[in-house]
């Protein structure tokens, strides 16, 4: 044990995770199996982003508005669930499943794999070298024998408007872990963030506008995701402006409203103010400077996610932009783990089993699901996306509406679903659905698209009847003609 402030020189280690989120957690997680000694450094929760103010919280949340929306649509059952969610219920369930923003449970499995927790701020000082400080300023120095894997995600941005640090505003840590649901809240972005927050906030009993500088929502995505995600929102009680930018934010008391200035001369009243308009990475205090990196700088890696220029230095998860999703930055980690194992143990890469040291799905098999009211998800390329990659494709779309199983999934069933054919290999490069429910179909897409399934192969996928699966027969009988 050191005194506060004084510095501790500690063991090295084969590998130095730092971040302890899930993507930290499985870098060490396959460090350790491995048989590579393990340190991971954590300034906040064991646990990350994900377990406490994303994925968690916000599917938490969701859950209970889209089971609701999904039984206000079956026979039977819909006059029982036309009342108010229990907001208290709700929220307490939230409360649960982030384990009531406590790490223990997290930080027991760590130390059950073998890993050692360090409890600080992670800073590069050199090649293999990281310091730790304390939350009581002690310093810990760690040497890597092998491998530092950057594992830090990425922070919301929040633009630099008049008043904005007056104005409190949320970002998605606020929006995911509220006390309470506010009377009137104004959300700024319309992509994921956006609109997941906006469908959990009106559900539980807020009068919520969207505010979407470009034209719609889920930009990312095709079309028409966006186009149906507007339309039940809509419908639920928000109000959606599209093409305004807001300019600046105004509260002069502390516990007061927010007015809202916007580029068309307009202003808006409101409780709270969520801006959901991007991501940074987390890098911008990791001594990036000390190893010749730009401090604040996303960071460029090759496929086993090894920092360009380095041969000891990782980044995996967010931190390398390659797809900021969580269950993609645990996949890296997987990828990371083999290839930092496989270099340690001077074994070469080409051996590792099924190619698990190239992240090869982030360039053409990224599975992203949205969880509101209708459910959008997506894998691979748009056909926007593929025409501009130059690829010679086709868009096959399908009413889902029209599949055998939608109707008994919900009476006035909306949904869509298209998939992008390569008319030269006869493979599909990118497939999505939107409906309720159609979350559990992406898995099949996903498979279909990083497997590259030839078309003629897939017509012998029988789906089973009567399920919305069926929308695969469907949309290979579209194709065919």
């Amino acid at each position: 044990m050191t005194d506060a402030g004084k510095t501790s020189e500690s063991p090295a280690y084969d590998v130095v995770v730092i971040g302890a989120g899930p993507v930290g957690e499985n870098v060490a997680d396959r460090a350790r199996a491995a048989g590579l000694s393990t340190a991971v450094v954590e300034a906040e929760l064991v646990g990350g982003e994900c377990s406490y103010w994303a994925c968690m919280p916000s599917k938490a949340l969701l859950r209970p508005v889209v089971a609701r929306a999904d039984a206000r649509k079956v026979p039977g059952l819909s006059a029982a669930v036309q009342g108010p969610l229990d907001v208290g219920a709700v929220l307490a369930h939230r409360d649960d499943e982030t384990s009531h923003w406590k790490d223990d449970g997290q930080v027991a499995w760590l130390e059950s794999v073998g890993a050692d927790v360090y409890r600080g701020t992670g800073r590069l000082t050199g090649p293999r070298a990281v310091s730790v400080t304390a939350p009581d300023g002690t310093e810990h120095r760690l040497t890597a024998r092998h491998a530092v894997a950057v594992c830090t995600g990425t922070r919301a941005v929040v633009p630099a408007l008049p008043g904005i640090e007056e104005a409190r505003p949320w970002t998605s840590r606020e929006a995911t872990s509220a006390k309470e649901a506010p009377g009137r809240l104004v959300v700024v972005g319309g992509g994921v963030v956006g609109v997941e927050m906006a469908t959990v906030w009106q559900a539980l009993g807020s009068e919520v506008t969207l505010l979407i500088r470009g034209g719609g929502l889920l930009p990312k995505m095709e079309p028409f995701a966006g186009e149906l995600v507007a339309e039940a929102l809509t419908e639920a009680g928000a109000t959606i402006r599209t093409g305004v930018s807001v300019t600046a934010v105004h509260r002069p008391a502390p516990d007061g409203p927010v007015t809202v200035e916007l580029d068309d001369g307009g202003r808006i009243e409101t409780d709270e103010i969520l801006f959901a308009t991007g991501r940074a990475p987390r890098t911008d205090d990791l001594g990036l400077e000390t190893v010749g990196l730009e401090p604040g700088s996303w960071l460029t890696v090759d496929d086993s996610c090894l920092v360009e220029g380095t041969d000891w230095l990782y980044a995996v998860g967010d931190a390398n932009h390659r797809a900021l999703l969580t269950h993609q930055g645990k996949y890296q980690a997987r990828i990371a783990g083999a290839a930092i194992a496989a270099r340690a143990l001077k074994t070469p890469l080409d051996t590792v089993p099924w190619g698990a040291h190239a992240a090869t799905a982030d360039h053409a098999a990224v599975p992203q699901v949205v969880f509101t009211d209708p459910e959008a998800a997506s894998v691979g390329l748009t056909l926007a996306e593929a025409e501009r990659a130059g690829h010679r494709v086709r868009a096959v779309d399908y009413d889902l509406a029209s599949v055998a199983g939608s109707g008994l999934y919900a009476t006035g069933y909306r949904g869509r679903a298209r998939m992008i054919v390569d008319l030269d290999r006869e493979i599909l490069l990118g497939v999505t659905f939107v409906g309720p429910g159609i979350g559990e179909l992406l898995h099949s897409a996903t498979v279909a698209v990083a497997g590259e399934v030839p078309i003629a192969r897939l017509w012998h996928a029988v789906p089973a009847y009567p399920t919305i699966s069926e929308v695969w027969l469907r949309l290979l009988e579209t194709y065919r003609g």
